[in-house]
């Protein structure tokens, strides 16, 4: 599911009404816990979170012109997607976040490699996915992303 948007607001006013509420208090969850040096964006068709070329010039190593991409949030087809690079490139969260996912939800996160599928509205551990935002500073993702993501 596409949304065209130019603002964090414009996409989640797009977004089907059913899961405004939920994706309305996942960014502010976000916004609230996510350390200071990243920026809000649009990025890749999503709501973004990026370290800006303000604070890493170099960008991202796909394509240098963007910004070094960290979070995102979508609504997709069936489910809200949160997306968080430090799940993918940092085993210690990885198996701290399921851990967690397990204790707050009672069962196994739905996920991919750095895709938090949330399917029940219901369900969603908004505490937990702003613990999860908290997690990792602007400086401690980009020497990550060097050393783990940008060389592979």
């Amino acid at each position: 599911m596409k949304i065209e948007a130019n603002s964090p607001e414009e996409y989640i006013e797009k977004v089907p009404q059913e899961r405004k509420e939920a994706m309305q208090k996942l960014r502010s969850v976000i916004l609230q816990n996510i350390p200071a040096g990243f920026e809000e964006t649009m990025s890749y068709g999503m709501i973004g979170y990026v370290v800006p070329h303000s604070k890493y010039p170099d960008g991202y190593h796909c394509d240098p012109s963007l910004p070094l991409p960290f979070m995102n949030l979508a609504s997709q087809k069936n489910y809200i997607a949160v997306y968080h690079s430090g799940v993918y490139a940092n085993k210690k969260i990885h198996e701290w976040f399921i851990d967690e996912y397990k204790k707050q939800v009672g069962k196994k996160p739905d996920m991919g490699k750095s895709c938090i599928r949330l399917k029940n509205l219901d369900k969603i551990p908004y505490e937990l996915i702003g613990e999860l935002s908290s997690k990792i500073t602007p400086d401690e993702w980009i020497a990550t992303y060097e050393n783990n993501v940008k060389n592979r």
